[in-house]
């Protein structure tokens, strides 16, 4: 468990990493051939092995097609990833100077383990996430909320940058930044296919009808659709496979750099359950420290329960385990908004600041209950109607 860079870990990673780039192009090839499959079931009228073949020919002629647009999505998303998750978060890159909390504590981390220093981005948001990007050492970046930094305290803070690092150095990040290629490379085809389809049978489904007749061609196009829901079932399982033991292993990774177990555990107490980004799409949220969108129980999560991590940072670490922290509710509105603290100050014109019917006592603003007195040079007794503003004193 305690396990900081384990090298076993990081080696497995760059294995995968291989293996599911080559993933990509098996499942674009996929989707290549069911469409060619369901484009001949739905013009030719023939025998199914003859769809088939068809379907292969056609497959051959598009597969050099499909290999160039592979590769330039994972070009583009290569150098551009960063920016599209940017777009997504509103992250924006800060400086020592626009945040020397947050930069020195980084910047201490990275210094006690000779790691280079990645990029330090902050996203405006009440949550509690952060999350870690990049493909490489020039592209790295680890990104926290607005709502992290005013939740947690230094120790915690530090828990979780440690976190972030252990996932870029034992490889995760550029796994999972693969992964999204992936799924979104996969969602994409798949998505075009069948809207390839719908068109064509819309639109031309009166002429096609009278010539796919029998044979083939309807068992052709239920292959094609299952190769499709294959692919794309694929693409999603690949990302769940990614073990979700590498975030008990950033936890670990985070006590041995921080060497305090307890500032990790309540900082997971803290985040469990305030960590839903709004804007961010559901491949962005499998990057954070802590995804709190559920799937089915857990056969579909992508992150461990927070209990669960927390148990093994007790049983492995020695920490100890405060149990769920209350936090108080983020305030709503803009910054100085006095209605999220009761309201704007009361003024002598509200009512509760009215004078009382009972004593009778005029109020600066109150009508006066008789006419005022007349100016006079003999001296007020002490019991005249006094002003508004008091009795009047005698030159």
């Amino acid at each position: 468990m305690a396990a900081y860079g384990l090298y076993s870990h990081i080696q497995s990673n760059r294995r995968r990493s291989i293996i599911l780039l080559a993933g990509l192009f098996f499942l674009v090839y996929v989707l290549v051939y069911a469409g060619a499959l369901a484009a001949e079931g739905l013009s030719v009228n023939a025998d199914l092995n003859t769809l088939l073949q068809l379907a292969w020919i056609d497959f051959l002629k598009a597969a050099p097609f499909a290999t160039v647009g592979s590769a330039l999505w994972i070009v583009i998303a290569y150098y551009f990833h960063q920016n599209m998750i940017d777009a997504l978060t509103g992250g924006q890159q800060v400086q020592r100077r626009d945040e020397p909390r947050l930069y020195n504590i980084l910047e201490n981390l990275c210094i006690s383990r000779g790691i280079a220093t990645p990029k330090l981005k902050i996203m405006d948001s009440d949550a509690l996430n952060s999350f870690a990007t990049g493909m490489n050492a020039k592209q790295y970046s680890i990104t926290v909320t607005t709502g992290l930094l005013k939740e947690l305290d230094d120790a915690e803070i530090e828990a979780v940058l440690g976190h972030e690092l252990t996932h870029i150095r034992n490889g995760d990040v550029r796994m999972m930044v693969i992964a999204v290629i992936i799924a979104g490379a996969v969602s994409f085809f798949v998505e075009l296919i069948f809207r390839l389809w719908f068109y064509n049978s819309f639109g031309f489904g009166g002429s096609r009808s009278e010539r796919r007749g029998g044979g083939g061609a309807g068992l052709a196009i239920l292959i094609a659709v299952g190769l499709l829901v294959v692919a794309y079932v694929l693409s999603f399982v690949i990302r769940l496979a990614l073990s979700r033991s590498r975030e008990f292993l950033a936890d670990a990774g985070s006590v041995e750099l921080t060497k305090n177990p307890d500032a990790m555990i309540s900082a997971l107490r803290k985040i469990e359950g305030r960590g839903e980004l709004r804007r961010a799409t559901s491949a962005v949220m499998e990057m954070c420290i802590d995804n709190p969108r559920e799937g089915f129980g857990e056969l579909f999560d992508t992150h461990p329960t927070v209990d669960s991590r927390v148990a093994a940072l007790v049983k492995f670490a020695g920490g100890h385990d405060p149990g769920p922290i209350a936090l108080p509710p983020p305030a709503s509105g803009v910054a100085g908004d006095q209605s999220a603290v009761g309201g704007p100050p009361a003024g002598p014109w509200d009512p509760e600041n009215a004078p009382d019917a009972a004593s009778g006592a005029p109020g600066p603003w109150s009508e006066p209950t008789q006419a005022p007195p007349q100016p006079s040079s003999a001296p007020h007794s002490e019991s005249a109607p006094g002003g508004p503003w008091g009795p009047h004193r005698g030159s």
